[in-house]
């Protein structure tokens, strides 16, 4: 199993302060204030001790006591160190202070501290949160990566060191550290190797990424056991990207959906010794999305390609590209590229003619390929003609209301406006483009005739209170340029009593076979008679205008 710590030098002033948040510090016997121990540590330097702690006079003594910790409480100890000097802190009031340790036996141990100040308070066998590892420390201090910049020409990166180990005991010696396995990280892989009788070590690899966190790392071993095994510090290498061109004998692709298009080449890339050709790089035709589009292919061994692009995928904004943008050494080539392809779109429509000669028109448009996208502001186009085959006029254009923008899905339009042609054949077209096909709904015939009502006249007038009124008059209808009688129809018959100004309902009338009405009402109060067709005109009928006739009621 790993055992491997990195501890820089430099940062160990700042992690002592750190590793021990949080813990309650050993303070003066039987006294407030007075000394107060943080903790007592190795910080992986081989035969020393590092003790911090603080108080409110200056620091006079401290002693460290060390314990095997496989060994129970009150047992001897097994050495002490009192040769302290301040490492760290403005004054002796506070800080770090650092003492050789010299022990019999490699191992980890409980450490309690005596410390005493000027004022005479003391601290006694406090506990240190951690413990020492008195244990031999394993590094490698000379990591070495050749070339520290590879290129396309030199892309194997060599690496080696020379791992040493240094016992505690001899805090001043290191020696050579043979058959200890090593793993080298090298960013988004890893490479293993073995140390010889000398130490020494070899391996290499060949980045994938343009930047490389290098770092190396002793493992356990039999020679070492317990060892504190610590990482390198990282190392940074770089790659140099290489510029890179291509041709392509074509930037625009117009395709009906189903066909396939070409498109050739050759791709080159620049060394030290000028252009050459680029073997084994990929082509492909992506789009804004950087999603592959219509198509991908490799460099041969001369650098050139033959793409072929389908018509999957409409990509009127695109590009042709070389490489990826993860290849360490050689950067990315584009060329611009337009690609239309032409998908297929489902129109439906229903459109009414009102009494009143307005026209509404609702419909939906959809396409099925996940891959067609509408227009910026897709319209449909109302159209009419007067046989429904040729003379095909535009009447109005319509915004087709985008909501779910997503295949197989139906996009609304709508509109009702007022129209003087009461009777043509109509259709409606949706206005393609070049990425979606135009389409049109079949004709339909839509036709009102227009109404009216002569000779309308109210009999008898005057009329003695609760006698019959009888009305007259003819209702019609005009086809072509001929008005005709319109029977079995119920025009409207309404009421305007003398000094107001509302009509109100009062029957439906009939019409005969000639059109003549048919009605009769007692009367009641002198008042205005109106009749209208505007109720009950069926599908085929404009409302008509309305007449009227006084009647004085005696």
């Amino acid at each position: 199993m790993r055992r491997s710590t990195f501890l820089a030098a430099a940062t160990a002033t700042a992690l002592s302060a750190t590793l021990f948040t949080g813990l309650s510090p050993a303070q003066a016997d039987n006294a407030t204030g007075g000394p107060v121990l943080s903790d007592a540590d190795g910080w992986y330097e081989p035969g020393l001790i590092f003790v911090t702690a603080h108080s409110d006079h200056p620091l006079t003594h401290i002693t460290a006591h060390f314990y095997p910790l496989d060994e129970p409480a009150g047992d001897p100890e097994a050495g002490s160190t009192e040769d302290f000097t301040q490492y760290t802190g403005q004054d002796a009031t506070s800080g770090t202070w650092r003492a050789p340790v010299h022990l019999a036996d490699l191992g980890d141990y409980r450490v309690t501290v005596d410390i005493e100040d000027a004022s005479g308070a003391t601290v006694t066998g406090a506990l240190s949160p951690h413990t020492l590892r008195y244990q031999t420390l394993v590094t490698i201090p000379d990591l070495t990566a050749t070339p520290t910049v590879p290129d396309y020409l030199h892309q194997q990166v060599s690496v080696s060191g020379t791992a040493l180990a240094t016992d505690p005991r001899h805090p001043n010696t290191s020696t050579p550290a043979a058959d200890v396995p090593v793993d080298i990280e090298t960013g988004r892989g890893r490479v293993s190797a073995t140390t010889t009788a000398d130490g020494r070590f070899t391996a290499a690899f060949v980045p994938v990424q343009t930047s490389v966190d290098l770092t190396a790392a002793p493992e356990a071993s039999v020679n070492y056991p317990g060892a504190i095994d610590l990482s390198t510090p990282k190392q940074y290498l770089h790659t140099t990207q290489a510029p890179v061109r291509f041709t392509a004998s074509t930037h625009t692709l117009n395709l009906k959906q189903g066909a396939t298009g070409t498109v050739t080449g050759r791709a080159e890339i620049q060394t030290t010794s000028g252009w050459q050709p680029l073997p084994h790089t990929s082509i492909g035709l992506f789009g804004t999305d950087s999603n592959v589009v219509a198509g991908q292919t490799t460099t041969d061994s001369q650098g050139n390609y033959t793409l072929h692009v389908s018509s999957e995928n409409a990509a009127p904004t695109a590009q042709l590209v070389a490489g990826t943008s993860y290849m360490p050494f050689q950067q990315v080539a584009t060329e611009p590229f337009s690609l239309h392809v032409a998908y297929t779109t489902h129109i439906e429509t229903s459109a009414s003619l009102n009494d009143d000669s307005s026209l509404k028109v609702s419909g939906y448009v959809y396409y099925e390929d996940a891959r067609a996208h509408w227009p910026t502001k897709p319209t449909v186009t109302l159209q009419y003609s007067k046989d429904g085959k040729s003379g095909w006029k535009n009447a109005i254009t319509i915004p087709v209301k985008i909501r779910y923008n997503k295949p197989n899905f139906e996009e609304d339009f709508a509109r009702t406006l007022t129209t003087t042609n009461t009777n043509a054949y109509r259709r409606a077209r949706f206005d393609g483009n070049p990425d979606l096909a135009t389409n049109t709904t079949k004709p339909v015939h839509l036709v009102r005739y227009a109404t009216r009502i002569t000779g309308f006249h109210a009999t008898p007038d005057p009329v003695r209170k609760n006698q019959p009124i009888r009305f007259a008059g003819t209702l019609q209808y005009k086809n072509g340029t001929t008005w005709k009688p319109l029977s079995g129809e119920s025009p409207a018959l309404y009421f305007r009593p003398r000094g107001s100004s509302t009509y109100h309902f009062v029957a439906d009338l009939d019409t005969d076979k000639h059109g003549h009405l048919i009605g009769m009402v007692t009367a009641k109060q002198d008042g205005t008679w109106a009749v209208a067709f505007n109720r009950q005109t069926g599908n085929h009928y404009l409302r008509s205008a309305q007449v009227t006739d006084y009647v004085d009621v005696r």
